[in-house]
């Protein structure tokens, strides 16, 4: 139990939070949940409920109880001509590029800005009767970041920033213009040079936010990885017996350029040439579900295979992890891709089940291959996929299905990854010589002088 005598106080600013669902709202959520235990008192900055993609009211229930303030703002987004509904179905892919495209061109950065001024002027009024020591804001949206970064000029506080994706080589963003980039790196200068330490996600976001900033030093950028909560599966068992069908599962939603069509090309491929697989291996879907998935699982005549269960709140979500018996994961080619380690993969870690893995060469790759439980096709290979899903069908027959070990998933617990975070925050701070609050350690008007701060090791 933390000591109570030293309660610090984080403003923490992210637009994504539940009762919005999906992948962005979870490690926020979990931090928000942990940092309890470590002597942090939360407060959140988020916007009032409205129409998404997803929603999953359960997530809030798992602050029940605990120190944590959350405040809620109007926002002038698009989302804000949704706030009178619930869920938002999904736009195809097609429509979903091309509405981020024309966002990109017209919103900098990103069409989240609407909520800035909202944002702000909450933190201040709620700053004016609320000591809180340090800001931590979590991007995408990069508003956020700017958020925090007017925050910091306006209070002093010391500021975090949390790279859940890169900025400039995001690969759901697109720069209509030279003059769209070079403004977005402008800003992504000013929030750095206000910044008191960067968080990243990985390693090779790391790098990127070094090599395009450097007046950064290699301390100023901390990794704290994502992760998964071991509390998701307590009480959770498997519910499927042994010598039922093998099971793939895919948890989460398709856009940009994934798609579970060479996945399921390659399921059909293996039915083709062994027939005889047929009622031997099934594929479960979790997750919004596209008009467009289900006509391909039709055309391909999968449709007593394939199951697509739809979007589920996520404790029933960590329950098909569970009754599967190897998850696909698939990360696309393009751009950026090589950074992106998603919060699913380690949620499949924390499964401990066997991962099928259509990932390029990056991020996610090296933690899979450190893992021992994965096997890996090109994502598009139709081909490699489908040999992939024999080779583990003869595993899955003989009971030889690799799985990772305790050992090595541990050091992904939200918990323990809370903890880092705590440390991390009470390195940016001191006692005040006076005893009235907690003052910055770092003045972070001019990094010309200085000095080093304690960190934990990198994560990876």
């Amino acid at each position: 139990m933390p000591d109570t005598r030293n309660i610090h106080r984080v403003l923490v600013i992210a637009y994504y939070f539940p009762p919005l669902g999906l992948s962005g709202v979870q490690r926020t959520l979990k931090f928000v949940r942990y940092l309890p235990q470590f002597g942090w008192h939360p407060v959140v900055l988020t916007v009032e409920d409205r129409g998404y993609f997803a929603k999953d009211e359960s997530l809030l229930q798992e602050l029940d109880g605990l120190p944590v303030e959350i405040i809620r703002t109007p926002s002038m987004d698009p989302l804000h001509f949704f706030r009178r509904k619930n869920v938002v179905r999904m736009p195809s892919a097609t429509s979903l590029s091309i509405l981020g495209k024309l966002s990109q061109a017209v919103f900098i950065p990103d069409n989240k800005i609407g909520w800035k001024k909202h944002a702000v002027d909450a933190a201040m009024r709620y700053l004016a009767d609320h000591p809180v020591d340090v800001i931590f804001a979590t991007a995408p949206p990069y508003t956020d970041f700017l958020i925090g970064a007017e925050l910091r000029r306006r209070t002093g506080l010391p500021l975090v920033l949390d790279y859940r994706d890169a900025w400039l080589e995001n690969p759901l963003h697109s720069y209509l213009t030279p003059l769209h980039t070079a403004f977005h790196r402008h800003l992504e200068h000013r929030v750095l040079r206000a910044a008191d330490r960067i968080i990243s996600i990985n390693r090779p976001i790391k790098e990127r936010i070094l090599k395009g900033a450097p007046f950064l030093r290699h301390s100023d950028v901390e990794i704290v990885s994502q992760g998964f909560d071991q509390a998701d599966f307590e009480g959770l068992q498997r519910r499927r017996s042994a010598g039922e069908p093998m099971r793939f599962l895919y948890a989460g939603t398709f856009y940009f350029n994934r798609s579970p069509v060479p996945f399921l090309r390659a399921l059909k491929n293996v039915l083709d040439r062994h027939p005889a697989l047929r009622g031997r291996i099934d594929a479960h879907f979790v997750g919004n579900t596209r008009e467009i998935d289900l006509r391909t699982v039709e055309e391909l005549g999968l449709q007593d295979v394939v199951c697509m269960h739809g979007y589920r709140p996520h404790r029933d979500t960590v329950q098909h992890l569970l009754d599967a018996d190897v998850l696909w994961l698939t990360i696309g080619r393009g751009r950026g891709e090589d950074m992106m380690s998603t919060g699913k993969l380690y949620e499949y870690l924390g499964a401990r089940k066997t991962i099928l893995a259509c990932v390029p060469d990056g991020a996610a790759r090296q933690v899979l291959e450190k893992s021992g439980c994965a096997v890996f096709a090109p994502p598009d290979d139709v081909d490699a996929i489908a040999e992939q899903m024999i080779s583990l069908y003869e595993l899955y027959k003989n009971h030889r299905l690799p799985i990772p070990s305790y050992a090595f998933v541990e050091q992904f617990e939200r918990r323990a990854l809370s903890g880092r975070l705590a440390m991390l925050l009470a390195s940016l701070l001191e006692a005040d010589p006076h005893g009235s609050r907690i003052r910055t350690r770092l003045a972070g008007r001019s990094r010309e002088h200085d000095h080093d701060i304690p960190t934990s090791s990198d994560a990876s």
